[in-house]
């Protein structure tokens, strides 16, 4: 039996809302303010390992910590069929920068698309960037508004 179940990739970015609204219009997903990820989102920042660049903790100002006070920090979005993503506010926050690893991307995002260039026109509509290494053929390398790479894919 599972330990765990329903997990949530969670990212990390100067404004939550943005970059929710970013990738819920990229795969077609509802947005939703606050901790409607199915948990409080008042931990996060401590369960994935503490306190961002500058030693600040990520979760707000939840005193209380019962994380009923929405104060923007976070935001999520959640396809029809249960798959869910949520953005978390960090203080300090630096974009990743590949292919370097002065500060690594540590994670990516692959979405598959029917056809690359109508795709990419799409993600550049919505606020990415066109990434200027490009190492492959099959997929594209963008920039999220944060400045989190990700790839548009053929399969």
């Amino acid at each position: 039996m599972a330990i765990a179940r329903f997990p949530v990739v969670v990212m990390d970015c100067p404004d939550p809302k943005a970059l929710a609204e970013f990738y819920g219009a990229l795969l077609g997903w509802e947005v939703q303010p606050g901790g409607s990820d199915g948990g409080d989102g008042a931990d996060t920042a401590d369960s994935a390992g503490g306190d961002n660049a500058d030693g600040d903790n990520a979760d707000g100002d939840d005193a209380d910590g019962d994380g009923g006070e929405d104060d923007g920090s976070w935001w999520s979005i959640r396809a029809d069929y249960g798959d869910s993503m949520a953005f978390q506010a960090v203080r300090g926050y630096r974009a990743p920068e590949w292919p370097g690893q002065e500060h690594p991307q540590q994670m990516h995002i692959d979405v598959v698309v029917d056809d690359l260039d109508a795709a990419e026109a799409a993600v550049l509509d919505l606020g990415a960037t066109k990434h200027a290494q490009q190492p492959g053929t099959t997929f594209r390398v963008f920039l999220d508004p944060a400045g989190h790479p990700f790839c548009l894919c053929l399969s």
